[in-house]
């Protein structure tokens, strides 16, 4: 094995007289894709700031590239190699998508001319398809869209390492199957990847590595056929809006991708339980386009990831 990227030991982080994130350690290597999965509230964001440089830990150690960050200066922890999109930092809506991650390339390069940070920010909004309407002002575009534009801003001064909180936040199917792909060739080009979510299907298809936690504390870690093995006996419901409703249940049942279905709202929404999410988030793009089909609104309850927690949560405390 391969010496880490990364190498987070022990990360220990207290708030007064509160724990926010208790021995958590694990590694990342070279063009890996590493996640962090856990509902609202477990302690995912502040590993994700400690590990990037916003925090200091209270206790433990992050090694990035065989230093460690946590002894660095500031500024120093916070541009070592790290490119970073986090859900409290939004794009300025007054500014053009370019603007924004010209900013993203600028502040993230030191030494580096105007004209090569403009080349940078728009290589980066080619690659997560944005190019065409990079002049238009982020306040007239969608979640999805500033969700593409935080990427790009993150990625644009070419970081070693990226690190994503809840990218998938916003995107419709097709957005989240065009995201993956992004992150797919970013790690294919030899580089690294660290993304937290509370949804365990979102991360599952572009991930070969998890760790699970929940109130700052790991529960559970190893690759996704593990973690889905103790998910064998409890379906994932996911809920779709859609202008054809029914034409999209039947293709479910066609495909044998659906355990039952049920109609809501009237018959607008329905109501899938399925015990193969990755497969359903791969194949709903091609039903999109196929049959024309419009996706208003699609949810998918996190049920299931949260009676795993209470699982483990009982295991941890010796009563299973």
């Amino acid at each position: 094995m391969t010496t880490p990227i990364l190498r987070v030991s022990g990360l220990t982080k207290r708030f007064g007289g509160l724990t926010a994130v208790s021995d958590v350690s694990f590694d990342v290597h070279e063009g890996e894709i590493f996640a962090i999965i856990g509902p609202n509230g477990a302690g995912k964001t502040t590993t994700l700031n400690l590990v990037s440089g916003l925090l200091t830990p209270t206790g433990g150690s992050v090694t990035l590239d065989g230093a460690d960050v946590t002894r660095l200066p500031t500024y120093e922890r916070c541009h070592r190699g790290l490119g970073r999109a986090f859900q409290v930092v939004q794009p300025f809506p007054e500014m053009t998508v370019a603007e924004n991650v010209l900013v993203g390339a600028q502040f993230g390069s030191r030494g580096v001319s105007g004209a090569e940070a403009r080349r940078r920010a728009e290589t980066a909004l080619r690659e997560v398809g944005m190019e065409s309407t990079m002049r238009r002002s982020m306040g007239t575009y969608s979640l999805g869209m500033r969700q593409r534009t935080k990427l790009a801003q993150a990625f644009a001064h070419d970081p070693s390492l990226l690190i994503l909180d809840e990218p998938f936040n916003g995107l419709d199917p097709i957005g989240r199957h065009e995201m993956t792909e992004v992150l797919r060739r970013w790690v294919r080009s030899g580089r690294s990847l660290i993304l937290a979510s509370h949804i365990l299907h979102e991360v599952e298809a572009v991930s070969p590595s998890f760790l699970l936690i929940r109130g700052g504390r790991v529960l559970a870690s190893g690759p996704p056929d593990e973690i889905r093995a103790l998910l064998a006996d409890v379906p994932n419901e996911i809920r779709i809006r859609c202008n054809r409703p029914r034409l999209l249940a039947c293709e479910f049942v066609e495909s044998g991708l659906s355990e039952s279905i049920r109609f809501l709202d009237q018959g607008e929404t329905i109501l899938v339980s399925t015990r193969s999410p990755v497969a359903v988030f791969e194949q709903l793009p091609h039903w999109l386009a196929k049959f024309d089909l419009e996706v208003f609104e699609m949810r998918s309850a996190d049920d299931s990831l949260q009676r795993l927690f209470s699982s483990l949560m009982r295991i941890h405390r010796g009563e299973a």
